[in-house]
């Protein structure tokens, strides 16, 4: 299953495998794919622990690591973060945050214990965050690539990654946004459609996939959204992609660093059991729909307000059921895409390639064969 990427890349499988997770990362790449960590909620200083330890364990594997800078965002042009926290802190109205503290106590969520550092919930949704996190990332010489989750990454960046030899690409969900991206020199496009997890566009994937496709040939395309197994890889194999950008999938394998809870409520979720809501991060995102979604689209309670606000806004419910998953599932952040429906069973990360490329291949040749093609 070689290509351009998966040659440049040093992989066998063109699987690409993103997660927050680094025994994920390292799974991944060792049984053939490209683990992507996510560095989003990382400081510099943590993310040097996360990628140190990466290197410690892959071997000679490569792996790749995704940043979130979005084109637009709240508090854009600020280089100062502490002055940026600030700005934006005052921002944020009181009710917001009497709403937050109100559903987590209505829920019986646990406060966080008083000496616990509380943080902003800045999580690296600005320039301030991720133009040191691309320095630190530069520093790892298994790192083959890097991924921006929101946005054309902005021309300087572009240039300082490639620059190292390194490849640089970024997610879309419109073939306009795909085109922003080739015309800016990217050297891959993530086209990831509406049934995927976490923040997702409009399109479908079937049919987003090969506009996109369309209008940045030749440069390489990565298919996401709704990839569960290797039927759909051969689909988005079939309609042209390099690979497949994962991410649902990780989240309740065997090295994943899911909670109990949170991996059950994956494995009992239906694929009707997501929505995509601005709850959470103030972008659309899907995720498993729970009290807390339905919340928030009620007219009686604070509308979302825009990245990073909300993200702000609502810090405190992050940090409260991540402390507290098996007492707060309810009001969770819990981003999957729609084939959390078939996510029942929990696997090792190097059988879900494995299984994957089988069935991937399985798929191509019975394709083969009903078409009586020799």
């Amino acid at each position: 299953m070689q290509n351009e990427l998966t040659e440049r890349f040093g992989i066998e499988f063109p699987i690409y495998a993103f997660t927050h997770c680094r025994d994920v990362v390292v799974a991944v790449s060792k049984a053939g794919g490209l683990g992507v960590l996510g560095a989003v909620g990382f400081s510099v200083e943590q993310l040097q622990i996360e990628l140190d330890w990466i290197d410690e364990h892959i071997g000679d594997k490569p792996y790749g690591v995704d940043i979130v800078l979005p084109a637009k965002y709240d508090g854009a042009g600020e280089m100062d973060l502490d002055k940026m926290t600030g700005q934006l802190q005052d921002m944020i109205p009181d009710e917001h945050r009497a709403f937050v503290r109100q559903m987590l106590d209505d829920h019986d969520v646990p406060d966080l214990p008083a000496d616990e550092e509380r943080g902003s919930g800045l999580m690296g949704w600005n320039a301030a965050t991720a133009v040191p996190q691309v320095e630190e990332i530069l520093r790892h010489d298994n790192v083959v690539m890097v991924a921006n989750a929101l946005g054309t990454p902005p021309p300087d960046l572009v240039q300082q990654i490639q620059a190292s030899g390194r490849a640089v690409g970024a997610l879309c969900g419109t073939p306009a946004q795909a085109g922003r991206h080739a015309a800016a020199g990217l050297d891959f496009v993530i086209a990831q459609g509406y049934e995927g997890g976490g923040h997702t566009g409009d399109i479908g994937s079937v049919v987003l996939w090969p506009q996109v496709i369309d209008e940045v040939g030749p440069l390489p395309v990565l298919a996401a959204g709704g990839i569960g197994g290797g039927r759909q890889m051969a689909a988005a194999l079939s309609m042209g992609a390099a690979g497949v950008w994962t991410g649902s999938l990780w989240l309740a394998v065997e090295e994943a660093a899911a909670s109990p809870a949170q991996i059950d409520s994956y494995m009992n979720a239906t694929s009707k059991d997501t929505v995509r809501s601005r709850s959470y991060t103030g972008k659309p995102c899907r995720m498993l729909r729970n009290d807390w979604t339905e919340a928030w689209e009620r007219n009686d309670t604070p509308d979302t307000l825009g990245m990073p606000l909300q993200m702000m806004a609502v810090h405190e419910a992050m940090t409260r059921s991540g402390r507290y998953p098996d007492k707060a599932q309810a009001v969770a952040f819990n981003p999957v895409g729609q084939i959390v429906g078939t996510m029942n069973k929990v696997k090792r990360s190097a059988d879900v390639i494995f299984e994957m490329v089988e069935e991937c291949v399985d798929s191509l040749e019975r394709t083969r064969q009903m078409l009586n093609v020799e």
